[in-house]
This record gives structure tokens, C-alpha cells and sequence, in this order.
């Protein structure tokens, strides 16, 4: 089972990546990014309305190339975690 860590601001170090999840709509939607300045929302890997298990799968695959660092999901107001979508520790 895939393990993510709640995100909380200056908490994610260089290099990590962020799932942001929001409302679009009447849907949940997510990009991600990947820290360059802990202190800043940072994207890199800008993109666009992502489905959540596209987030996930692309987050996955930037993952591969840095494995040791972190995937962190950051939840817009409003946006409850969903256990389907995997372990947040």
C-alpha cells in the first residue's frame, strides 16, 4: 500500500513532491509540484487538472527518479482525505 505524509507548509524539504488535491467543480481534482524552496509553492512539474489516481500515478513516476524523497498530499479546504486513495501517515 502506497504511503503518503500530509503536507503542512515548510515541512517538505527540496526536492520533495506535493499532491495538492482541490475542488474543480463538483470533482476533486490534483497537480502536482516538487519543492524547490520549502517556504514557497513552488511547481515545477506544473500540469494540468489531474484526476485523483492521475495525480497519484504521475507523483508515482517523478518518485522513481528521487526515491528517497517524499510524496506529500496537501488537501484544499473543504477536501477530506479518501483511504481509497492510499496510507497517509
Amino acid at each position: 500500500m502506497r504511503t503518503f505524509r500530509r503536507y503542512r507548509r515548510g515541512e517538505a524539504g527540496i526536492g520533495s513532491i506535493v499532491i495538492k488535491f482541490y475542488h474543480s467543480g463538483d470533482q476533486i481534482r490534483g497537480y502536482i509540484r516538487k519543492v524547490t524552496d520549502p517556504e514557497q509553492e513552488d511547481t515545477v512539474f506544473s500540469s494540468e487538472e489531474l484526476q485523483v489516481d492521475d495525480a497519484f500515478l504521475m507523483a508515482e513516476n517523478k518518485h522513481r527518479e528521487a526515491p528517497d524523497t517524499p510524496i506529500f498530499v496537501e488537501l484544499a479546504e473543504g477536501i477530506r482525505w479518501n483511504p481509497a486513495w492510499g496510507k497517509l501517515i
